[in-house]
């Protein structure tokens, strides 16, 4: 299948020799990260969005939207495979608000990436839409700390209650000032149909709370911007947090247009 990798790199305004390292991945992934916003727009509206790779290229590089993991992270493998990386797609429990005791589904989606040389796979995310969200790939080692500047990221093992190794993603100062739970995981592979069944449950589910409200998110060098229903919260690099209300759903739509530079499709109105 044919892929516009000149476009999507001008999409998120990197430019760079295409091979398969280290310095690639971790450069790319960043520039993806600031480059393409979250948003949940299409369940909000009624529908669940396509992850054929047309379509996502179609919304995500050239029509000025964002997505959600789904959508990031089924478009990035693409590219990370169009360079030459190797690809294995996972899920994860997002453990981010999960009370002691909770079992989540897994309706996250994630990937680790082979890079030439590496003893490791690398733990590659761009598509979770938390404060908390990987800004460069981290290697799938225990205990390692990332400085993903400004965050602080590290992946510890989890309790195990079956045959497979589990894995914590934590982020330091996402919630608390200490290490937070972010997602849980396990190396096992899954495949497309696989995501186009939970893609669809979580965007058309009625307790979703994907098909129920707005959720955007946009991080650049220094501020990571957080809209959750009508609050738009404004994070900067030394961890200050402002918030604010927004009034109504026009007020909504402005934010996401000005704010977090996404291109709504004309006509586009909100449910009160």
């Amino acid at each position: 299948m044919t892929f516009d990798l000149g476009a999507y790199f001008a999409r998120i305004g990197w430019s760079g020799e295409r091979r398969p390292t280290l310095d690639v991945l971790r450069s790319v992934h960043r520039a993806h990260i600031t480059g393409i916003p979250f948003e949940n727009l299409d369940p909000v509206l009624g529908s669940a969005p396509s992850l054929a790779l047309p379509d996502l290229e179609a919304k995500l590089v050239h029509g000025g939207r964002g997505g959600y993991c789904y959508e990031h992270n089924t478009l990035f493998a693409s590219v990370l495979r169009a360079v030459g990386f190797e690809v294995t797609l996972l899920t994860a429990r997002v453990l981010v608000g999960a009370k002691p005791g909770d079992i989540r589904p897994r309706t996250h989606m994630l990937m680790l990436t082979e890079v030439p040389g590496e003893p490791v796979p690398y733990v590659t995310d761009v598509g979770f839409g938390s404060f908390g969200s990987l800004l460069e790939p981290l290697p799938l080692t225990a205990g390692t700390e990332l400085h993903d500047t400004p965050r602080r990221h590290r992946l510890v093992h989890a309790a195990d209650d079956g045959p497979l190794q589990k894995w914590k993603l934590q982020a330091h100062g996402a919630e608390t000032s200490g290490w937070d739970d972010q997602y849980g995981f396990t190396v096992e592979p899954f495949q497309r149909p696989d995501y186009e069944v939970v893609n669809w449950y979580i965007a058309t589910h009625p307790r979703s709370p994907f098909s129920r409200s707005v959720y955007a998110q946009r991080t650049t060098d220094d501020t990571h911007l957080s809209l959750a229903g009508r609050t738009l919260t404004e994070t900067t690099a030394d961890g200050t947090r402002k918030e604010r209300e927004l009034m109504d759903a026009d007020d909504v739509l402005a934010v996401l247009r000005e704010d977090f530079g996404i291109r709504l499709p004309e006509g586009t109105r909100l449910p009160e």
